[in-house]
């Protein structure tokens, strides 16, 4: 799946598991304040498995370092498509999230402790997802300001936001396995471990399809990635971002949404 999907899907999985009105399934319900800015960071936690690659937008953020950061990456965890793109990395994603929760500094100047580490990954995360969407198109200055400022709001006037960020990039990382689970390459999903199939398998073209020689694992129901099926996919999930940022919007607005399913 092409990087902008991957965080159009990260921002409409966060939208529908927390928001309570009719178009969400209200599994973890957070403020209007939260599905805005958590789409944005969900959307950029879809983009993170893709970090083993020297041309994904990732390798862009940042001159020379991110190049070296990507290829890094790329080489520990054997290649694109590799150990990031497996189960075991969801859960170190997971682990990840919870130990920049407890990276903690009290300034002299502010009341309260302020979530350092969630507030760098959050801004690092929204700029990612600003500059795959278009928000910041040709300027990965302005996408880092746009990430640094939401990041600064959330962690000192709005920290109790802060309770989601686990859930928030945890779900954007699987969200991106997902995504690249549907197209043809698949994924080697038990990575370390990538078991392949009896060659009797590799026989029959439906089965081979699901479970490939290499030992990718694929419900291949979206082609190639960026085949038409893909974008076909991508306008009513890109449809349905845009009804839930407009609701969001409202609702923090304070607006009567009954014509809106509120």
């Amino acid at each position: 799946m092409m990087g902008p999907h991957h965080a159009m899907t990260g921002a409409a999985a966060w939208i529908a598991v927390t928001t309570t009105a009719g178009h969400g399934l209200g599994l973890y319900p957070v403020t209007p304040m939260g599905t805005l800015t958590g789409a944005l960071l969900c959307a950029g936690a879809a983009l993170l498995a893709d970090a083993d690659h020297t041309s994904a937008t990732i390798s862009r953020s940042i001159p020379v370092l991110g190049k070296l950061v990507t290829a890094g990456l790329s080489r520990a965890s054997g290649g694109h498509r590799h150990g990031l793109h497996s189960i075991f990395a969801v859960f170190c994603a997971w682990l990840l999230a919870t130990g920049l929760g407890h990276l903690l500094w009290q300034p002299v100047w502010w009341p309260e402790p302020i979530g350092l580490g969630i507030a760098v990954m959050s801004a690092a995360a929204i700029a990612f997802a600003t500059k795959a969407l278009g928000l910041a198109r040709g300027s990965w200055t302005l996408a880092w300001l746009i990430g640094g400022l939401l990041a600064a709001v959330i962690t000192l006037y709005a920290p109790g936001q802060q309770d989601w960020f686990v859930v928030c990039f945890t779900l954007g990382y699987g969200i991106h396995l997902l995504g690249d689970l549907l197209t043809d390459r698949g994924l080697p999903l038990f990575w370390p471990f990538v078991p392949r199939p009896p060659r009797a398998w590799s026989r029959v073209p439906l089965l081979d399809s699901l479970w490939s020689s290499g030992g990718n694992v694929a419900v291949p129901v979206l082609g190639n990635a960026g085949s038409i099926r893909e974008w076909l996919v991508l306008i009513p999930v890109t449809a349905y971002v845009g009804y839930g940022v407009l609701y969001a919007v409202l609702d923090e607005a304070g607006a009567n949404l009954t014509l809106l399913g509120g």
